[in-house]
């Protein structure tokens, strides 16, 4: 099926919580960092919860258990249960139990999330490659998961057994910083035995699947920080998105935007979800977003006005995008994004 491709951010005359049913919130990068909440998530999801809005937390961090990610979430300041989170583990759980019968063994690499999603689907996991699975699942496993589980997992792979991950994302935000990921734990197998695994997590569709499937979502809203998972995985789900930009996503990324990557909002923070968004118009050859106007000039994207930074930006997304059309674009952004303090 065609879709149109989106060439700005659109606005929105209600806030987003009224809008929309049901947010399908990222965690790291958007609701904490370093296992800190973020600043004005505690309070911004308070409102938005108790004006109505269903808060679900999804995340592709296969390593905690529901019930734990809903216990730190509750410690924060955020009244959660293990119903309100969905992760990567449940979700390539729920696609291994499609197609290997109840009861089968299954190799493990990773943490305790994953062992707890493979019983919920009626699987047992194992230990080593010698413990006659059928299956083989790689998911985040914290940093200081041994060199030697890789070299399990490949030993398996190798005899030709189905491998699956969790999901690939190559870094991960941590509190000193960007941490290596699942994907890259995943690229060393790959390299160790030349095969691919089925992937069950952002922004693919067993992920949105599992999500909705427990959720019941009929106007969700997914929001994330980062393009290539979060936005990535609404586009490919077909429902609106809200990029924050508490994470790992900088101006300079947006502007560069590829449609998949492409946020329907976009907002400094969680405070985001209680307010309108907005519009961005087209002025003469330019686009104008509150007191700025922002047009694709010869060479560099230009910026004129002044006034909120977040307008500046999101006009700015619309003269890139607009030129870009169903491609990236080229034009150097970086003395308008600096006007703006990006």
């Amino acid at each position: 099926m065609s879709r149109s491709v989106r060439t700005r951010p659109e606005g929105s005359g209600q806030t987003l919580n009224e809008a929309y049913d049901t947010a399908l919130l990222d965690l790291d990068g958007v609701v904490y960092a370093g296992g800190n909440a973020i600043d004005h998530a505690v309070a911004s999801l308070a409102a938005a919860r108790e004006g109505g809005m269903r808060l679900a937390y999804v995340t592709n961090n296969a390593l905690r258990t529901p019930d734990a990610v809903a216990a730190h979430l509750s410690e924060l300041g955020i009244p959660s249960e293990a119903g309100d989170v969905i992760t990567s583990a449940q979700a390539v759980a729920r696609l291994i139990s499609d197609q290997v019968p109840q009861g089968s063994r299954v190799l493990v690499i990773g943490g305790e999330g994953l062992r707890v999603a493979l019983r919920e689907r009626g699987l047992v996991p194992v230990e080593s490659a010698d413990d006659d699975p059928v299956a083989v699942v790689q998911g985040y496993g914290g940093p200081e998961l041994p060199w030697g589980r890789l070299a399990e997992a490949s030993y398996a792979v190798a005899r030709g057994l189905p491998w699956f991950a969790s999901n690939t994302d190559l870094t991960i935000p941590s509190g000193r910083g960007i941490a290596p990921g699942n994907g890259a734990a995943v690229e060393v197998v790959r390299i160790a035995t030349g095969a691919e695994p089925q992937v069950a997590g952002k922004p693919l569709p067993p992920m949105h699947r599992e999500t909705i499937l427990r959720t019941g979502a009929e106007r969700p809203l997914v929001v994330g920080d980062r393009l290539d998972t979060d936005i990535e995985g609404a586009f490919n789900g077909e429902v609106d998105s809200l990029l924050v930009l508490t994470g790992v996503t900088d101006g300079a990324q947006l502007l560069a935007a590829a449609p998949r990557h492409r946020p329907t909002y976009v907002d400094a923070d969680l405070r985001g979800l209680l307010t309108g968004q907005p519009e961005v118009a087209a002025a003469g050859d330019g686009f104008r977003c509150g007191g700025w106007t922002a047009r694709a000039g010869a060479e560099r994207l230009e910026l004129e006005g002044d006034g909120g930074a977040l307008d500046g930006l999101r006009a700015l997304c619309a003269a890139a995008w607009t030129l870009a059309g169903d491609g990236a674009c080229a034009l150097d952004g970086g003395k308008a994004l600096a006007r703006l303090g990006w």
